[in-house]
């Protein structure tokens, strides 16, 4: 008795294991057991990259998923089984598309009709919709393959180009350019260097230049003060006053009628001047030379 209560403990040990891993594996389908749901059926030619779990949307919003996908031999399609939450009322003349995503698999998009609801268990008829990666077929792979010779010919001129022997060239005097601009950076450093080295030399002169300055400017502010003190007005009149004689005495040497004309003008006073002063000077040769003639001196 002990031995079949043992048995059966490790039976239903087992048992609950099984239903525990089934439960697991659907939920990490994305399968809750646990949470009531309608299905619904569809057929379709080819899944095209269709898995279980895959999500069931309306406008976007999740409202199911993708239960199980089988195949029937006897009429050559895949059947697939729809899990929708029980909300979800399907009304008729409903219908699916299914479309791929950009990076691999597919979903299910449910196209909403107008008539009653479906009950559960009935057949979504599916409808052929292009999607995006039919879209990108085409659309931009005949843009693609028209590109494909203008970059095959950009290349070549790429190629053509960077072969060039001007290019290379090019390339060669640019970095002989490169490297002479970076030895007169480095000489540039240097006067730099020199100039700083020399600027507290050069502002020692300048400010000894400027002292010399101010001493020169207080000697020019002595010199201004020492003439201010002059009597300048005074030597001024005075200058006028003998420019205005020296005026007066040229105005009456040209006058003919003044006296000074006259001397200055007379040839007669001229020439009888010239006589007199001859005759004084033989009148003083002859003393010189007979001086017994004028001079008698008597001895008592």
């Amino acid at each position: 008795m002990k031995f079949l209560t043992k048995n059966v403990k490790i039976a239903l040990t087992v048992l609950v294991g099984l239903a525990l891993l089934y439960w697991g594996v659907n939920y990490l389908k994305g399968i809750n057991l646990l949470t009531p749901s309608n299905r619904y059926f569809t057929e379709v030619e080819s899944v095209d990259g269709l898995l279980e779990a895959a999500p069931v949307t309306v406008n976007g919003f999740q409202v199911g998923q993708v239960h199980e996908i089988q195949y029937d031999y006897g009429k050559n399609k895949i059947t697939i089984v729809l899990s929708l939450e029980p909300k979800m009322k399907v009304p008729e003349g409903s219908t699916l598309n299914m479309v791929s995503g950009l990076v691999g698999g597919a979903s299910l998009v449910l196209n909403l009709g107008s008539g009653p609801a479906l009950e559960s268990g009935s057949m979504i008829p599916t409808v052929e919709q292009p999607g995006i990666i039919d879209h990108v077929k085409d659309n931009m792979l005949p843009m693609v393959t028209d590109m494909l010779p203008k970059v095959d010919s950009i290349m070549n001129n790429v190629n053509g180009l960077t072969g060039n022997p001007a290019l290379m060239a090019a390339l060669t005097r640019l970095d002989a350019i490169t490297r002479q601009l970076q030895i007169s950076a480095q000489q540039l450093n240097v006067l730099m260097n020199g100039l700083n080295r020399s600027v507290p030399g050069v502002m020692t002169n300048v400010s000894g230049i400027t002292n010399n300055l101010t001493g020169a400017t207080g000697n020019l502010n002595d010199l201004s003060s020492s003439l201010k003190q002059l009597p300048i007005d005074s030597a001024v009149n005075t200058l006028n006053a003998t420019l205005a004689n020296l005026k007066e005495l040229s105005e009456q040497l040209n006058d003919k009628n003044s006296t000074l004309g006259k001397v200055m003008n007379d040839r007669e006073l001229y020439d009888n001047a010239n006589h007199a002063i001859a005759s004084l000077d033989s009148l003083l040769t002859d003393i010189k030379a007979n001086p017994k003639r004028y001079i008698n001196i008597k001895v008592f």
